[in-house]
């Protein structure tokens, strides 16, 4: 699939960002337009990125264990600023915290372990959706 616009961050402390640099290779390499926006970006400015760039995926990376309460705090600024696209989040995430962030409303859940290929399908089939319903 080609044309899709992903958004993609590392919010909160957090310091390393090898993982979210493959994952977003791998998706240029698939085709789509990736725009990385770096390391500790508050969550204000994800969502204006989201909006200025028309994403079609916003993804972050959480290795710290704060998952859980950014993911929230980055959906309730989505939904107050009209961003209605999907979230995906990937790090460190128990099997338990998956359900969890899937309940707030995370739409792709991708854990450390998860193969690179499962990680570049389901995102860009998170976009694929997204891009459908436009």
């Amino acid at each position: 699939m080609t044309g899709a616009r992903i958004v993609l961050a590392k919010p909160g402390l957090d310091g390393h960002d090898r993982g979210l640099k493959v994952v977003a290779m791998a998706l240029r390499d698939a085709g789509a337009e990736v725009i990385y926006l770096g390391l500790r970006v508050p969550v204000a400015d994800i969502v204006a990125a989201a909006v200025a760039e028309d994403a079609d995926v916003v993804g972050i990376s959480v290795l710290s264990g704060a998952h859980l309460p950014i993911a929230e705090q980055l959906l309730t600024a989505m939904r107050a600023s009209g961003v209605e696209v999907p979230l995906a989040v990937g790090g460190t995430i128990p099997p338990r915290d998956a359900a969890a962030l899937r309940r707030l409303g995370v739409a792709g859940v991708f854990a450390v372990g998860t193969p690179l290929p499962g990680v570049v399908e389901g995102v860009l089939k998170l976009a694929s959706a997204e891009m459908a319903a436009r």
